[in-house]
C-alpha cells in the first residue's frame, strides 16, 4: 500500500479506499449504489403505465354508455345517479380504499367466492389493484364526454331519424363525430389521474414490486429513505403527464364542434 495524504491507497483491484480509524469504505461501489438510488424506477413506471392504459381502455366503453344515458334521461334519480358517480372525486382516496379492501377481501362474501371457486385475488394483486382503478376513475371518464353529449341538440337526433338512420347508426355516424372532444377529455384525465393515485393504490395493492408498486408509491418509498433525487426524478415525470393530460383538455374543448345550451 501507498500512503496518500492520510489515505490508504491499495493496487489490487484499483479500488480506492479510506481509512478511517478502523474502518474503510470502498468508493467505487457506494458511487454505484449512489447512481443507482438515482435512476428512474422503471419497475414502478411500467407498472403504472399498464395500469393507466388498461383503465382508460376498459373505462371508455361503459363511460361512453353511462355518459349519454345521463345526458339524455329524463329520470327523476337522475342527481342522486350522478352523486353516487361523484362519491370517488369527494371521499378521501383512504376511505374508498378502506371499503374497496372489505369489499374485496376474503373475509368477504366476493372475496371468499373467489378463493373456493378460483385463484384469483381481488387484494394485494393487479388484478384487484386493476378493478379499484376502473371504480374510482370511472366519474373523470364519464363527466367529460356527458357535457359533450349534452351539447348535442336533440334536433339533430331527430332530423337524422328522419333521414332514415337508425339509434345505433345515428349513434355512430352523428353523436359520436360530435363528441369526440370529450372522448380525449375522459381518456387524457382517466390515464393521468391513475398514473398519481396513492391512496387507493396503497390500501389495495400495498406495495409489491413489478405487480402493484406504481410510481407514486416508489415516491413516497424514496422519500422516506431520505432518496430526494430519485424522488424528483419520479415526482418530474408524473407532474410533465399531468401537464400534458391537462393541455390536451383544454385543446379538445377549444375544438369542440357544439358548445352546450
Amino acid at each position: 500500500m501507498q500512503k496518500m495524504h492520510g489515505f490508504m491507497r491499495p493496487k489490487a483491484h484499483g479500488r480506492v479506499i479510506f481509512c478511517a480509524g478502523s474502518g474503510f469504505v470502498p468508493i467505487r461501489r457506494s458511487a454505484q449504489r449512489l447512481r443507482h438510488n438515482r435512476r428512474m424506477d422503471w419497475q414502478a413506471a411500467r407498472v403504472s403505465l399498464l395500469l393507466a392504459v388498461l383503465t382508460a381502455a376498459l373505462l371508455l366503453p361503459p363511460g361512453v354508455a353511462v355518459a349519454r344515458w345521463l345526458a339524455l334521461t329524463s329520470w327523476r334519480g337522475k342527481p342522486l345517479a350522478e352523486a353516487l358517480l361523484m362519491l370517488p372525486l369527494l371521499l378521501p382516496p383512504t376511505v374508498v380504499g378502506f371499503y374497496l379492501l372489505l369489499l374485496f377481501g376474503q373475509a368477504s362474501i366476493i372475496g371468499a367466492w373467489l378463493a373456493a371457486h378460483s385463484s384469483v385475488r381481488l387484494v394485494f394483486s393487479f388484478d384487484g389493484l386493476l378493478l379499484a382503478s376502473l371504480l374510482i376513475n370511472l366519474p373523470f371518464m364519464v363527466q367529460p364526454i356527458q357535457r359533450t353529449f349534452a351539447a348535442i341538440p336533440h334536433s339533430l337526433r331527430e332530423a337524422a331519424w328522419v333521414c332514415g338512420l337508425g339509434r345505433w347508426r345515428t349513434f355512430t355516424r352523428i353523436e359520436l363525430p360530435l363528441a369526440w372532444p370529450g372522448l380525449v377529455s375522459g381518456v387524457a384525465l382517466t390515464a393521468a389521474h391513475t398514473l398519481g393515485e396513492f391512496g387507493v393504490v396503497l390500501m389495495v395493492g400495498g406495495s409489491i414490486p413489478g405487480q402493484t408498486r406504481t410510481l407514486s408509491i416508489a415516491i413516497f418509498d424514496r422519500v422516506q429513505a431520505f432518496d430526494l433525487h430519485a424522488a424528483h426524478v419520479m415526482a418530474l415525470a408524473l407532474v410533465l403527464c399531468s401537464v400534458v393530460a391537462v393541455a390536451l383538455v383544454f385543446a379538445a374543448d377549444r375544438r369542440r364542434p357544439l358548445q352546450e345550451r
